[in-house]
């Protein structure tokens, strides 16, 4: 009997394809990011609950939820996905009406964003941002041609993206309401929609932004202290004025790690929204040079991995990789803005490394459907490569 040694395709289907290089830049944030929240937060948990460690034990916690959550979320076919992205948006809407009610939403600093879950709050406008991306996704590749040459294709998603935004705006969170909507119109501008709709549409949406700010007195008042935040320091501009005192004692190489003093009780939320200020200060300007790299390096692999998607004819998986760069990207470059003074504040994490359960473990979801993403389109590219021709070798057995 001869046998012959020959690799078919069907020994690489379910073989998972690791992004090492997306790993690495991943990680690399995670462990910035915890080291920092954990030097901004020492303090806080020493003078809440008499436990310095209260907040780096919590967030490692949540790192490690997240990575088994993500880890188990990069194991789902894309196809499942695209399935389920429909009824994954109408359950995001559900869950912003859930969290308004009484008695079921948490409130704090004002606003009613988090449901608590096994002990864990999970802010729900994260799961509506995770759930808005796949439904994009789908949206786009049943729509591609529609999208390009029909308006009103253009515009259908947009209402259920109005009505989620609207219920954001109830809690209130405008940034997340923010947020959905760039991830909406930023898929479907990659997607070939036409210029002079997108115009028209940023027009619109703008002025209605503008209306809000308006008939708003707090938001009237981010704007005026962002504007000029030294008219009053003490108050109004208090928050930003120590942000940027902290960029400025940072300087160069910063004045060490763990040495910085705005984060005790001068900068409000250091350890979740105002974490980059708090980078500025201990690691100075090649800290905050190296988080921007480290994004810069994460939205270039993700458009890579999403134009490799594309060139491959899954248009669902590019699309998931590119909705999820223009969330991150947008989300983190906001952060940033405000932190520096660049943008009216805004309620939002920076990705991957503030402190924040529901933020961290949606976010390293976003990140198992990443890794999907580039698994199946390697996958694909090695299964369609020709097998490369192999010397056979033959062994003769005597019964």
């Amino acid at each position: 009997m001869i046998t012959r040694t020959k690799k078919t395709k069907a020994s690489r289907l379910g073989q998972f394809h690791l992004d090492t290089f997306l790993l690495t830049v991943c990680v690399s944030l995670l462990l910035i990011g915890y080291v920092m929240v954990t030097s901004s937060s020492i303090h806080i948990g020493t003078k809440q609950l008499d436990n310095m460690w209260n907040y780096p034990l919590k967030q490692l916690i949540h790192i490690g939820l997240g990575v088994v959550m993500g880890s188990t979320i990069a194991t789902i076919p894309m196809r499942k996905w695209e399935k389920l992205g429909p009824v994954l948006f109408l359950s995001g809407l559900a869950l912003l009406v859930i969290v308004m009610i009484p008695g079921l939403g948490i409130k704090v600093n004002g606003s009613t964003r988090w449901l608590s879950l096994l002990g864990l709050r999970i802010q729900v406008s994260e799961v509506v941002k995770f759930f808005a991306v796949i439904y994009m996704a789908g949206y786009i590749t049943r729509h591609r041609e529609s999208i390009r040459n029909i308006s009103v294709a253009l515009f259908k998603p947009l209402a259920l993206f109005v009505i989620a935004s609207i219920l954001l705006l109830m809690e209130p969170d405008f940034g997340s309401a923010v947020v959905i909507l760039m991830i909406a119109m930023g898929t479907m501008y990659l997607a070939g929609a036409k210029l002079g709709q997108f115009i028209l549409l940023f027009a619109g949406l703008a002025g209605m932004a503008a209306m809000l700010v308006i008939f708003e007195p707090y938001r009237m008042m981010r704007i005026t202290s962002f504007l000029n935040p030294w008219a009053d320091p003490l108050n109004s501009g208090f928050q930003l004025v120590q942000a940027l005192i902290s960029f400025g004692r940072g300087e160069l190489i910063g004045v060490g790690l763990g040495s910085g003093i705005q984060k005790l009780s001068y900068l409000p939320e250091a350890h979740t929204d105002f974490l980059f200020s708090v980078i500025a200060e201990e690691l100075g300007f090649l800290g905050v040079i190296s988080v921007i790299g480290l994004f810069a390096l994460f939205l270039t692999r993700a458009f890579q991995i999403g134009a490799k998607a594309e060139a491959m004819g899954e248009d669902f998986s590019a699309y998931i990789a590119y909705g999820l760069a223009i969330w991150f990207g947008f989300q983190a470059f906001v952060n940033m803005g405000v932190n520096m003074g660049m943008l009216p504040t805004k309620g939002l994490t920076l990705p991957l490394m503030s402190y924040g359960g529901g933020s961290m473990m949606i976010m390293c979801c976003a990140l198992g459907l990443l890794f999907r993403v580039h698994s199946e389109s390697a996958e694909i590219n090695a299964n369609s490569l020709p097998t490369p021709r192999v010397k056979a070798k033959a062994r003769i057995t005597h019964d």
